[in-house]
C-alpha cells in the first residue's frame, strides 16, 4: 500500500463511497475521510480489498495523505454543508491544490466558490456527475468545470473512471470555467425530467386509450428500445412495468402512490431558463406535472369535475395507436433535447463559457441517466455545424419530425377527446408550431403593452422604436 494518495474523497455516503471505490479499482491510491469516522472504517472493512485506500480520521491527516498537487473531492450535500467542508479544508491546502465538488451544487454557488478559492491560489472544480450509485461505481458521465490547469492534472483520472461510450470514448470532457460543469449537469437533469414525463405520458396513453396492461406495455417499450428510442430510461421503464409486487400480486406500478418527488435540479433548470429568456416549456411542464401530482387534496377535490373518461380501443386500433404514440414520443423527445441544448448555449454565451455542444452530447452517451442511442446523432449534428441554431435545424432531425408530426397531432387529439392529460407532448408540439409560425400573437401583446404602459413597439416596415398616443386621434410618435 502506498503512503501517498493520488486523490482523496471526503463524504462517504453512497455516492462518495462508490466513487472512492471506482478510483481504487482503477489503480489509484485513495485517501478516504468522513465526518463520522465509523463510515470510513466500514468502507475499509467491507471494500478495502478492492484497491489501495488510506483511511483517515482528522482533516489534517486526510490532507497530509495526499500527494501534491492535492486533489480533494468532496461528496456532501449541496449548500451549507459544502461551504462548511470547504471552510474546514481550504486553510490546510496550498496554492496549486484543488477541491473538486462532485455534488449537485447550484452553478451560481460554484462560481462564487471558484472565485473565492482562486484568490487563495486553490483550484475549485465544480463537477457534475450523473449515473447514480451504480454509475459512480462502474463509470459515470462526468462534467467538470474549473480551470484548464486543473483539468490537465485531474482529467486523466476522471477519464479513467468514467463510463465509456460504445466507441470507447470516455464520457468526460472539460466543460468550461467556473460553474460550467454544474450548469451542464443541471440542464442534463432538466432534460431527464422531461424525458421521464414524456415516457410517463406514453404509458398513460397506452394504458387508458389502447387499453393495454402494464405487462403488455412493458413489451412495447422493450420493442421500442431496439430502435431509435434505444435509451436507459426506456430500458428501465420496461423493467418497472413488468415487475409484479410480491406482497399483493398486483402490477408494481399500481401499488405505488402516484405522487412524484424531486430534488430541485429540474426547478433550477426552469428558473435559470427564465432568467436567460430561453423557452424550455417541455422541461417546465415536467416539473409542474410532478408538483401537481403531489397536491393530493386538490386532486381529490377535483375528481368530480366534468370531462370525458377514457375508453379502450379495439385490438387493431390499439396497435395502430401504439405506433402513433411511438412517433409522438420520439418527436417530443427531440424537442426536449432541443430546448436543453438551447439553454446550455445561452448559458455559455451569458457567462463566457464557450461550451462545445457536440462534446456535451458525446459524454452523455454513456453512464448518465439520459444516455440514448440518438445522442450519437446529436453529437454529429453539432460537430458538423458548431453554430447550429437548433437541433430542429438539422436536416435529419427535421425530416424525422416532419414524418412524425401527423401521428403526433393525432395522439394529442385522441388524448384531448378522451381526457388523458399530456402536458409534455402538448408543450413540445406547441413549441414546434411556434417556431415554424410565420407570425405570432406577440404583435398583439406588444400593442397591448403599448396601450396600457407606453412600453413602445417596433414596426415591420421601418427602423426605430414607436409609441401610439391611444387617445382620440391615435397618432404615432417615435419613441
Amino acid at each position: 500500500m502506498s503512503n501517498s494518495a493520488q486523490i482523496g474523497v471526503t463524504g462517504l455516503a453512497v455516492m462518495g463511497r462508490n466513487l472512492a471505490r471506482n478510483f481504487a479499482r482503477n489503480g489509484y491510491t485513495v485517501a478516504v475521510h468522513n465526518r463520522t469516522a465509523s463510515r470510513t472504517k466500514a468502507l475499509l472493512e467491507e471494500f478495502g480489498g478492492e484497491g489501495d485506500f488510506i483511511g483517515t480520521e482528522s482533516a489534517e491527516d486526510f490532507v497530509a495523505a495526499l500527494e501534491r498537487p492535492r486533489r480533494l473531492m468532496i461528496m456532501v450535500k449541496a449548500g451549507g454543508p459544502t461551504d462548511a467542508v470547504i471552510e474546514e479544508f481550504a486553510p490546510l491546502l496550498e496554492p496549486g491544490d484543488m477541491i473538486i465538488d462532485g455534488g449537485n451544487a447550484h452553478f451560481a454557488d460554484t462560481r462564487r466558490r471558484e472565485r473565492e478559492l482562486r484568490e487563495r491560489g486553490i483550484h475549485f472544480v465544480g463537477t457534475g456527475i450523473s449515473g447514480g450509485e451504480e454509475g459512480a461505481l462502474h463509470g459515470p458521465s462526468i462534467m467538470p468545470g474549473g480551470s484548464p490547469e486543473s483539468y490537465e492534472s485531474l482529467g486523466p483520472m476522471l477519464e479513467k473512471i468514467s463510463a465509456k461510450a460504445k466507441d470507447g470514448a470516455p464520457c468526460v470532457t472539460h466543460v468550461g470555467p467556473d460553474g460550467a460543469g454544474h450548469f451542464v449537469k443541471m440542464v442534463h437533469n432538466g432534460i431527464e425530467y422531461a424525458d421521464m414525463q414524456l415516457i410517463g405520458e406514453a404509458y398513460q396513453l397506452l394504458r387508458d386509450i389502447a387499453g393495454y396492461s402494464p405487462a403488455r406495455i412493458a413489451e412495447i417499450f422493450r420493442t421500442w428500445n431496439t430502435g431509435r428510442l434505444d435509451s436507459y430510461l426506456i430500458e428501465i421503464t420496461a423493467e418497472v412495468l413488468s415487475h409484479v409486487d410480491a406482497a399483493s400480486g398486483e402490477p408494481f406500478v399500481d401499488v405505488v402512490v402516484d405522487q412524484a418527488e424531486q430534488k430541485g435540479t429540474g426547478r433550477w433548470t426552469v428558473q435559470i431558463a427564465l432568467d436567460l429568456g430561453v423557452p424550455v416549456s417541455g422541461i417546465a411542464e415536467a416539473v409542474f406535472a410532478r408538483s401537481l401530482s403531489g397536491h393530493a387534496a386538490l386532486r381529490k377535490a377535483s375528481r368530480g369535475l366534468a370531462g370525458p373518461k377514457p375508453s379502450a380501443l379495439g385490438e387493431s386500433e390499439a396497435a395502430a395507436f401504439a405506433d402513433r404514440v411511438e412517433q409522438a414520443l420520439y418527436a417530443s423527445k427531440i424537442v426536449s433535447y432541443t430546448q436543453g441544448f438551447h439553454e446550455i448555449a445561452a448559458g455559455g454565451e451569458e457567462y463566457g463559457w464557450d461550451i462545445d455542444l457536440g462534446a456535451v452530447a458525446s459524454i452523455w452517451r454513456g453512464g448518465c441517466i439520459i444516455r440514448a442511442a440518438f445522442l450519437d446523432r446529436i453529437r454529429a449534428a453539432y460537430d458538423a455545424r458548431p453554430d447550429l441554431p437548433s437541433l430542429l435545424s438539422d436536416e435529419t432531425f427535421a425530416r424525422e419530425i416532419a414524418a412524425a408530426q401527423d401521428d403526433w397531432r393525432e395522439v394529442l387529439v385522441a388524448a384531448v377527446r378522451q381526457g388523458v392529460p399530456t402536458p409534455g407532448f402538448a408543450a413540445a408540439l406547441a413549441y414546434y408550431d411556434a417556431l415554424r409560425a410565420e407570425r405570432l400573437p406577440a404583435a398583439l401583446t406588444q400593442g397591448q403593452r403599448d396601450f396600457f404602459g407606453a412600453h413602445t413597439y417596433r414596426r415591420v416596415d421601418r427602423e426605430g422604436t414607436f409609441h401610439t398616443l391611444w387617445g382620440g386621434d391615435r397618432s404615432e410618435v417615435t419613441a
